[in-house]
């Protein structure tokens, strides 16, 4: 768990920073610092989403897993998480912070570094990747604090939930996540990340994170794929 907590404190310290920073930063930069964090994010969910080895699965996984999170309703639970916690701890009114929080937790956990990091932390007590994370997480937060305020600070117990429990059940995770699953969660991870930078250039309001089920069902269908061709070779020779 070192690396998740190393993390947590690089989030905490940044997002200090931003808003301590942020009232003193013109509103024109702040848009300006999300601007750059947006294309940061975009260029970032390519290069992820293109090492897909197989465009069908990504598709159906975004398909499939972003239908099951509308019927969960993840999007609008996180939304009403980040308002609860508006209500309970921000000062302000009018604050962004569950667009903060939501956004934060997004991007500070999905993506190939948190699942990989962890699993590395977890088995073999080795968090060099997540301190690799930590420093980029440090600079993000400071941007996303000082145009979103305080619900980046609420975004570390996201980290703590989501790498933390992929560090403990990492005994589990690391069997069954081949190179090939790996692959394509973080091709859907990527595709996700595109999603989250979309949000913050302005341009589309898309609910990212009904889609959070594509990074199980992106794996779950690229280990389905060998046992479907073999069926269908069986009923089709």
């Amino acid at each position: 768990m070192t690396g998740t907590f190393v993390n947590a404190a690089a989030v905490v310290a940044g997002a200090a920073i931003g808003m301590a920073g942020g009232s003193r930063i013109p509103e024109s930069a702040r848009s300006l610092v999300l601007s750059g964090l947006g294309l940061l994010t975009l260029v970032i969910g390519t290069k992820m989403a293109i090492g897909t080895a197989n465009e069908l699965v990504l598709l159906a996984a975004i398909l499939a897993g972003g239908l099951a999170g509308h019927a969960l309703g993840l999007a609008r639970r996180l939304d009403a998480l980040g308002d609860s916690l508006q209500k309970r701890f921000a000062t302000g009114g009018g604050s962004r912070f569950s667009e903060g929080f939501v956004t934060a937790s997004l991007v500070f956990c999905v993506g190939p570094m948190t699942v990989l990091g962890s699993i590395q932390d977890g088995l073999s007590g080795d968090y060099t990747l997540l301190a690799m994370k930590s420093m980029l997480d440090f600079f993000g937060a400071i941007g996303f604090a000082a145009g979103l305020g305080a619900g980046v600070m609420a975004a570390v117990a996201t980290v703590l939930v989501v790498q933390g429990g992929l560090t403990l059940g990492a005994g589990l995770f690391a069997g069954l996540l081949t190179d090939p699953l790996v692959r394509e969660m973080t091709a859907a991870g990527g595709t996700l990340m595109l999603g989250i930078g979309l949000r913050l250039l302005d341009l589309k309001r898309i609910p990212v994170a009904d889609f959070l089920p594509a990074l199980v069902v992106a794996p779950a269908l690229t280990a389905a794929v060998p046992h479907i061709k073999r069926a269908l070779a069986v009923l089709w020779p």
